[in-house]
């Protein structure tokens, strides 16, 4: 079967696999639904690094999306998990489409320095406000899904199964937007942007509009990390966060567009059992998983699939 169709089945049976499981490992649906909500932030990472562009400031969008719904819970007292999603995709879209207009003059260590810049600039701001609670941020109200909390067994299950879906049409959205012409300009851009311009195609429109795609799906991972802690604090702009998302996107490759939230479900894992069995050296753990990936797999976990499949999606 052809690549282009097998990864939407891909897709939809990973969804209905996680699904299935979920009731089944109660004890782990909170670990993956993180896993999903930073997996939607490198989702965006892969459509920049298709096009030869490393942000080190997404960090930025994942803050304001979980902010956004902050917000909108803890002071306006919406709860609705759907109406949450969407102000953070608003709220996040709307920075992104703003600031990419500037960012998009910009590539290689430029463009990365600068994200990182108005990510720290977020966090600056945010840790003196004392409205939003400055550095220890506040806690988020228990949302709801159709006026039923998403508390308990049930709730919790529910939050996790509006991850997965959240994840697999993000996912499936992005897919088919590779396949567009706007969408093939990616890797046009990343090994030849000079050529694209002579081409007619405009470079700096294309890379702002994936910055600002890139954006959107960052602060609907921000928003669903939110409500599934309860919390949110400036760190979700700090640079480590941010680098945290690169690492992920390092570590599973750009392949397909599943391959981000392999990454994001392996960095977990592996972080939490570090963090358990040696609190005080987890980050070794870490590089040493990243040192494997780089010398035994320089493409990514993907890789590995992408051996026998070929192509990418």
């Amino acid at each position: 079967m052809n690549t282009d169709k097998r990864t939407p089945l891909l897709l939809l049976s990973s969804l209905l696999a996680l699904l299935a499981v979920g009731p089944l490992l109660p004890e782990w649906q909170f670990l993956a639904t993180l896993a999903l909500g930073k997996g939607l932030v490198v989702l965006g990472l892969l459509l920049l690094l298709r096009t030869g562009l490393v942000s080190f400031g997404q960090g930025l969008y994942y803050c304001l999306g979980g902010y956004a719904a902050g917000v909108m819970g803890h002071y306006w007292g919406v709860t609705d998990a759907t109406l949450l999603l969407l102000a953070a995709a608003l709220v996040s879209g709307v920075a992104a489409a703003v600031l990419g207009l500037l960012l998009a003059r910009y590539r290689a260590i430029f463009f990365a320095m600068l994200s990182l810049a108005l990510s720290m600039i977020l966090y600056g701001l945010l840790a003196k406000s004392q409205t939003l609670g400055s550095t220890d941020g506040f806690n988020l109200a228990p949302p709801t899904l159709l006026g039923f909390p998403l508390a308990g067994y049930e709730g919790r299950y529910a939050l996790y199964s509006l991850a997965c879906v959240l994840a697999f049409l993000a996912a499936l959205g992005l897919h088919y937007y590779f396949r567009t012409p706007l969408g093939r300009l990616a890797t046009a851009i990343r090994d030849n942007e000079i050529r694209v311009e002579y081409l007619g195609a405009s470079v700096r429109g294309a890379v702002h509009v994936k910055y600002t795609i890139a954006g959107v799906l960052a602060g609907l991972g921000g928003a669903l990390t939110g409500m599934t802690v309860g919390h949110i604090a400036p760190e979700m702009a700090y640079w480590t966060t941010s680098a945290q998302f690169v690492f992920i996107a390092i570590l599973s490759g750009t392949g397909r567009v599943a391959a981000p939230f392999l990454g994001s479900f392996i960095y977990e894992l592996v972080r939490t059992f570090a963090y358990e069995y040696s609190p005080n050296t987890w980050q070794l753990a870490l590089g040493a998983v990243m040192l494997l990936i780089i010398v035994f797999l320089p493409a990514g976990l993907w890789s590995l699939f992408r051996r026998r499949q070929g192509g990418a999606a």
